[in-house]
């Protein structure tokens, strides 16, 4: 079954503690060239701001980045957080990207604001500004179709590149929108796993086809950690709960090195916490990651994964993405 299924990559841009930006940006590079060998589809970044410990806040910046070092891939935003970016912008700004990679570049939406309210104000965000998010993805839409005659209001670039739309989302609200607008959808399973059965049907039953698609296209975010053994996966897992640990904490996001045991750094409640936003992760060996993912594949209709990797070593990330890789054969 996995054959048939496109793997794809979410990057958070994901700073090592004691490690420069630099050096982190350099790795995703790596780390997307990587993925492009072993045939992966997409490779999408998250926007993010006033996090320390995530480098992804100038979103566009970094698809441009990625797709300049690579050939095939598609690249993207996973996503550009609408409510914090007037329209147009982001329609110039993709629409460079799509001018420049004819044919790599998709736009990712979320609703959210992809930060702290402090950090949401000083974007020059306006607190209702989520409510009006069908009307700007509409806008949005219409600022990349073709010129029609009498437009006033113009991207340059950006008219007539039509770079494809995704919604993107955690709860109900997106996967309705995408389902009436018959809009590819990609649920964020990699941090808010509960509504996840009834976001994903909600699209597929409800979905209206579109001069975009004729029929539904669902994505699920996930987190996997997959090494060669289940021992080996769960130690390095450990990582990825630390992070969470510090996020429930409002410390800063480093990726730390893995730890032989998480007892004595949570209490229970926070291990309750991490284990519930991690609920949907794939980890262990090559062939109990592969079963997970076919039995999400058989269970929700998914077309498409994409995977968060929060490794501590660049080497073990390109290691999974060799394991996964493998699974399609």
């Amino acid at each position: 079954m996995l054959h048939t299924i496109p793997f794809s990559l979410l990057e958070l841009a994901s700073v090592r503690e004691g490690n420069s930006i630099h050096n982190t940006l350099q790795n995703s590079l790596a780390y997307a060239q990587a993925a492009e060998q072993l045939g992966f589809k997409r490779f999408w970044l998250a926007e993010h701001h006033n996090m320390e410990g995530i480098a992804s806040s100038a979103t566009a910046v970094l698809i441009g980045y990625i797709a300049g070092g690579t050939q095939t891939l598609r690249v993207g935003s996973g996503g550009i957080m609408l409510p914090n970016h007037p329209p147009l912008v982001i329609a110039e700004q993709f629409g460079t990207l799509a001018s420049l990679y004819p044919g790599r570049i998709d736009l990712g939406l979320g609703r959210a604001p992809g930060t702290d309210p402090i950090t949401a104000r000083a974007l020059r965000r306006d607190d209702m500004r989520a409510d009006n998010f069908p009307t700007e993805v509409s806008l949005l839409q219409q600022l990349l179709a073709p010129l029609q005659e009498g437009q006033r209001l113009k991207a340059i670039p950006g008219a007539g590149t039509e770079v494809p739309i995704w919604l993107l989302g955690s709860s109900l609200y997106s996967a309705q929108l995408a389902a009436q607008w018959g809009l590819p959808y990609a649920f964020a399973g990699h941090f808010a796993p509960r509504l996840m059965r009834d976001a994903i049907h909600i699209y597929q039953t409800q979905f209206q086809p579109s001069a975009v698609l004729d029929k539904p296209y669902a994505m699920l975010g996930m987190p996997v950690i997959v090494a060669d053994t289940e021992e080996e996966a769960i130690f390095l897992s450990t990582t990825s709960q630390q992070r969470i640990l510090a996020l429930l904490r409002g410390q800063p996001l480093w990726l730390k090195p893995p730890v032989d045991s998480m007892e004595g750094l949570w209490n229970i409640e926070e291990e309750l916490y991490v284990k519930d936003f991690l609920s949907l992760a794939a980890i262990g060996n090559p062939a109990q990651v592969k079963a997970k993912l076919e039995h999400w594949a058989s269970e929700l209709g998914i077309n498409e994964f994409m995977f968060t990797i929060d490794l501590y070593d660049p080497q073990h990330r390109i290691r999974a993405l060799n394991l996964l890789a493998a699974m399609k054969q």
